[in-house]
């Protein structure tokens, strides 16, 4: 996949009845057009136009990289 990253978006939700946090987690494919991101690199995403089939976010900016080895 060339110039797309997938993104894990993780958040914690209260449970309803028994009050306790639940975590939960979803995957966004999200257009990176210089291919700067790399796994483990903590990133914000934007909403977008449709890109391809699943593609409808896009990377605005990288918060925090890993250092490469």
């Amino acid at each position: 996949m060339d110039k797309t990253v997938v993104v894990l978006v993780e958040r914690l939700v209260q449970h309803p009845t028994y009050k306790k946090y639940i975590r939960q987690r979803k995957k966004y494919k999200a257009h990176d057009p210089d291919n700067r991101c790399h796994i483990g690199d903590h990133v914000a995403i934007v909403e977008t136009r449709p890109l391809s089939r699943e593609k409808r976010w896009r990377v605005q900016t990288i918060l925090k990289q890993v250092a490469a080895d």
